[in-house]
């Protein structure tokens, strides 16, 4: 009994660094998703959901995404960039509206992949005579791209630029019509000759004959 508990040790030993540095690889994630209550991904507007979506399909076709899906809830668009020759970058955009009230939240979220160009020579086979075919390392290339990362956008300016296109887009809320000043009352007609005779009169008679 005491040998298996000697030899034990080293096992648990080893099993309890491997969970260490797993653990401190997950939290390395963990920490940086905190679910705090910015809003960096998501904004209200004003409208129904399907009013904020058609607006998010237009500022997607205004800055040349091919819109892969439209509808009144989601819109999805997609825009190349080849920084360099061999390496293709794919950004793609996935927006989702909701109703909040009478008006719209729209979430943005976008995701980067990254291609790298990978190279395949392709041997061809050449025939000579008896000896048969004969594979030589030329010919034509398989190129393909192959992908190599792929992380979601995290940067507050990249998003905010987008609700600020975004609100560009929504119809111009309705301006209520001024209402018209009330009308002035009508002025008294002046008093006639014979009005004012007798106002005269009334007023020179003594207050005990009237």
């Amino acid at each position: 009994m005491r040998f298996r508990r000697v030899r034990s040790i080293p096992l648990l030993a080893a099993v309890a660094a491997l969970t260490a540095c797993g653990g401190r690889a997950a939290d390395s994630t963990l920490i940086r998703e905190s679910f705090d209550s910015g809003d960096t991904y998501s904004r209200t507007v004003p409208g129904p959901p399907a009013q904020a979506c058609e607006a998010a399909r237009r500022t997607l076709l205004s800055q040349g995404y091919a819109i892969a899906r439209a509808g009144d809830d989601a819109v999805e668009g997609n825009k190349n960039f080849q920084p360099k020759d061999e390496e293709h970058e794919q950004l793609v955009l996935r927006i989702s509206c909701a109703p909040r009230g009478d008006q719209a939240l729209v979430f943005v979220s976008a995701v980067q992949d990254r291609y790298a160009l990978k190279k395949s020579p392709t041997s061809a086979s050449v025939g000579v005579g008896a000896l048969g075919s004969v594979s030589l390392p030329f010919g034509s290339n398989d190129d393909s791209l192959v992908k190599v990362a792929s992380s979601t956008v995290q940067d507050a300016t990249f998003y905010r630029r987008f609700f600020e296109r975004l609100q560009q887009y929504l119809p111009a809320a309705a301006v209520p019509e001024p209402t018209p000043p009330a009308a002035a009352a009508p002025a008294a007609a002046p008093a006639t000759a014979v009005e004012s005779a007798l106002a005269e009169v009334v007023s020179d008679t003594p207050a005990s004959l009237r």
